[in-house]
């Protein structure tokens, strides 16, 4: 049997950039306010149909880095960003969905996840009919014609993710989408997700503050250091899917955790001692 240091180089290595030309590509994106710093020099690859965690201490960046990809910031110039290998302004170019649902309290269910496909011009009775199909993927059959009001919290989740997915891009952005969920609703909307993600299979770039969560979802977690935020290390899991929720008490995934978590500790400190100079 190999020892638990031979399991652990499997399941941990360091800049696990793809080998193949990335869905997504970032180049040197660097990015400032004024006199403030918040990026500098990220350089992040990934390929298509891989499920990437970004974690970090707070104020690293993580959100600004997200805005760039999403088209809604330009990076500073000599910052490249490139979808598949073409630099461009993602801007309508991938969905995104922030931390909170944003559902529209006078749309149903149905017409809340249609909005973004209107928006594009897609003929309404059409973009309902679709997500009528893809309602019980997302655990939503026999509530169409609910109310926001009428959800609760993993619901409305739910609703706001089946809108971001029927915003029909290769490349998604989620922004910490479990993050006012209790934690039981949090964990069966984990195990959710990797299942409609193992189905669709979209590229998914996700901001946790939650290292379990990063570990549990990610083929791989990267980590970000204190502002100016950069790459700091990239760990690749290789933890089997599907991933069960008993996995989080083993040793291999505890080892995961104990490196990512002295990585994030490391940087928070530098971000508590900048403060307090």
């Amino acid at each position: 049997m190999k020892d638990a240091a031979d399991q652990l180089d499997q399941l941990l290595t360091v800049g696990a950039m793809p080998t193949a030309r990335p869905k997504l590509a970032l180049r040197g994106v660097s990015r400032h306010f004024g006199a403030v710093q918040a990026l500098a020099k990220v350089d992040l690859g990934i390929a298509e149909g891989e499920f990437v965690t970004l974690i970090g201490p707070s104020g690293c960046g993580k959100s600004t880095l997200f805005n760039i990809v999403a088209g809604l910031l330009e990076p500073d110039a000599g910052g490249e960003v490139l979808l598949d290998g073409v630099a461009t302004s993602l801007l309508g170019k991938v969905a995104f969905m922030p931390q909170r649902d944003l559902l529209l309290p006078w749309r149903n269910v149905l017409d809340n996840a249609i909005l973004a496909a209107e928006v594009e011009g897609r003929p309404k009775r059409e973009a309902r009919e679709t997500a009528r199909a893809m309602a019980a993927d997302f655990g939503l059959k026999g509530f169409e014609s609910h109310y926001p009001q009428q959800l609760s919290g993993g619901m409305r989740q739910r609703v706001a993710l089946m809108r971001t997915f029927m915003f029909d891009r290769d490349l998604m952005l989620l922004d910490e989408p479990f993050g006012a969920l209790d934690a039981l609703t949090r964990a069966m909307m984990q195990r959710w997700l990797l299942d409609i993600w193992s189905r669709y299979r979209r590229t998914i770039l996700f901001i946790t503050h939650d290292i379990d969560e990063a570990i549990f979802l990610g083929d791989r977690v990267v980590v970000m250091s204190a502002r100016p935020g950069s790459i700091k290390l990239e760990r690749r899991i290789e933890l089997p899917r599907p991933r069960d929720p008993a996995l989080l008490t083993t040793p291999a995934f505890n080892a995961i955790k104990r490196e990512l978590l002295d990585a994030v500790e490391e940087e928070s400190l530098k971000t508590f001692a900048a403060g307090a100079a």
